[in-house]
């Protein structure tokens, strides 16, 4: 088998894992290996009720299990979750957040310091479709996100890889970040399960999903909830998950491949 048959052979295993890992399924997220590397992946189409959470009137949430007791006053819960994008040192976001059609935070696109700043990075807009749209395009045409987080850098643009990652980085990190299929009905949420490059990350979602346009959220914090998995850690901002009744919670992550 040629390498490249061999390549495509796993990226077409990457793509079915990512529609199977489907909250709506019994298990919410799937384990897979792309290039010698471990991710988890949970995938959501528009039928799944994705939101994004930060604060209620007691003040900013900050965990998963607050989150879930907020839930808990509707009796749904968590189906999985993970952080959804940096925030100040008071938790509040950096850069645009949109929360049930209400903008809290404005968007940002200027250059400037750290990851975020490494432009171009992006938006991922839950509306009546998923999009990943770089920061300057969303603003000359927003379109309507009852959801929003800004975050950045973008991974993929258009099927390109950021053009600032070094194929051979020494700066490798647990990594979150989410790409949203070409018809933008299918965003495939993953965290990396041991430390890797800027590119290795990118490529898992161009080469390996299929993904065209994907969005960094977070490194050294990064965390997912995926029941029985409920990484723990210092207090976050944003956070980012699927809601479903209590009762139809996932029993396990399955691994794929």
């Amino acid at each position: 088998m040629t390498t490249s048959m061999r390549r495509r052979l796993e990226a077409l295993a990457l793509a079915a894992a990512a529609l199977i890992g489907t909250p709506a399924a019994a298990d919410p997220c799937t384990q897979t290996r792309f290039e010698g590397q471990g991710y988890t992946l949970c995938a959501v189409s528009p039928a799944d009720d994705l939101r994004l959470f930060h604060a209620d009137a007691a003040g900013v949430l900050g965990s998963f299990a607050a989150v879930n007791r907020m839930l808990d006053l509707e009796g749904r819960v968590l189906g999985f979750a993970m952080n959804a994008g940096m925030y100040h040192q008071d938790r509040s976001p950096v850069g645009l957040y949109v929360e049930n059609g209400v903008q809290t935070s404005p968007l940002v696109t200027a250059d400037g310091p750290g990851n975020f700043g490494l432009l171009p990075n992006g938006v991922f807009c839950i509306g009546a479709r998923f999009a990943v749209i770089e920061s300057r395009a969303f603003a000359a045409s927003p379109p309507e996100c009852v959801f929003a987080t800004q975050s950045g850098p973008m991974l993929v643009i258009g099927g390109d890889l950021h053009p600032r990652f070094i194929p051979d980085s020494p700066s490798r990190n647990i990594r979150n970040g989410v790409g949203v299929s070409v018809d933008g009905q299918r965003a495939v949420f993953v965290i990396s399960d041991a430390p890797v490059t800027f590119h290795e990350f990118a490529r898992l979602f161009r080469d390996g999903l299929d993904l065209p346009d994907a969005l960094y959220l977070d490194g050294s914090i990064s965390r997912l909830y995926a029941p029985p998995r409920h990484d723990a850690g210092f207090a976050m901002g944003p956070i980012i998950g699927t809601v479903i009744p209590k009762g139809a919670a996932a029993g396990k992550i399955v691994p794929k491949g």
